[in-house]
């Protein structure tokens, strides 16, 4: 048995004890220090550690990146948080420039070992500047390693994982998910970057996501069980690289799949998945592909808006309905 922690407890507990185990890891971000934090997930650290490893930052996000990637090609591992990725936008220049080519261009002299973490995606009524997916956008770089989750366990053990990773990782969370409460063992351990989980087994379809489009999909489900359709759930949990052998395997067992991905329709991570399926599966099909996604345009602020912008338990089901041809 473990213990209940909320997500942001998993994701302090995961970095506090990176922090212990090796003094080059530190962290720095807007309000990480004496805020605690802007959603607490860093809560008591800077008491902890003191001021030299949990760092208060300008509002700057390209310049404490790039300070955060010479830190990193300088033998330290530092942890970099965005209060949202939405203003991380910023700092591309340096995650995309720099961090995901320092090994490349320095063949193989200088890594880049940082974390670049924060809040991704929809969260209410936050209207289209604090809304957005940033998975793809990320996961379309080489030399980047991307995770997208909200299991409090999954959420520790990645991040742990991440912290000690030598290439540059991006860790998508959920503003909304923070409060979100699971299972977490007890004692050292790591979850692997590159590896899906099958969070409900099924028959009949296959249902990939991440994030929390998790929730969505997991609901479709049991609302599908009523209906006499078993549907096998897959949670992502890292973008890139992806673990496509894991859908597979999985389509080949259930001859279905419908992708739930909270992002834009057009050139994401739900097409990719679309396309490796296609390549690897495709005898197996029993149906297209179908891809659920919020709507192509900047998200609205209405609250009747949102729920139509947003992928929901009720377009998924639509979806599967759809693959498995009971829509008439």
């Amino acid at each position: 048995m473990g213990k209940i922690l909320q997500l942001r407890e998993a994701l302090r507990e995961g970095m506090a004890e990176e922090m212990h185990r090796d003094e080059n890891v530190f962290i720095m971000g807007e309000e990480v220090g004496e805020y605690n934090g802007a959603y607490k997930v860093t809560k008591g650290m800077l008491d902890e550690f003191g001021p030299k490893r949990v760092i208060d930052t300008p509002i700057a996000e390209l310049g404490f990146a790039g300070i955060g990637v010479g830190a990193a090609m300088n033998g330290l591992r530092p942890i970099v948080e965005f209060m949202t990725w939405n203003f991380a936008v910023l700092a591309f220049d340096q995650i995309v420039n720099n961090a995901a080519k320092t090994l490349s261009q320095s063949a193989g002299d200088f890594k880049c070992p940082i974390l670049f973490r924060g809040p991704s995606g929809a969260a209410g009524q936050l209207a289209q500047q604090h809304s957005q997916t940033f998975e793809s956008w990320l996961g379309n770089t080489p030399g980047l390693k991307v995770i997208s989750c909200i299991d409090p366990a999954d959420a520790k053990g990645l991040i742990k994982s991440a912290i000690r990773d030598d290439d540059p990782v991006c860790m998508m969370e959920s503003e909304l998910m923070y409060g979100y409460k699971g299972e977490v063992p007890e004692g050292e351990y790591l979850v692997p970057i590159g590896v899906a989980a099958v969070r409900r087994p099924g028959t009949d379809v296959t249902i990939v996501t991440f994030n929390k489009m998790i929730i969505e999909a997991m609901k479709a489900a049991e609302e599908l069980e009523g209906m006499g359709i078993s549907a096998e759930v897959i949670d992502l949990r890292t973008i890139r690289p992806l673990d496509h052998k894991t859908i597979v395997e999985s389509v080949k067992k259930t001859n279905r799949l419908v992708v739930v991905d909270e992002s834009w329709p057009l050139f994401g991570v739900s097409a990719e998945i679309a396309y490796e399926v296609q390549r690897y599966a495709f005898d197996y099909l029993d149906a297209p592909v179908v891809r659920v996604n919020s709507a192509d345009t900047s998200l609205p602020y209405a609250p009747t808006l949102v729920a139509e912008y947003m992928p929901n338990p009720e377009k998924i089901i639509k979806a599967v309905k759809s693959v498995t041809y009971q829509n008439a």
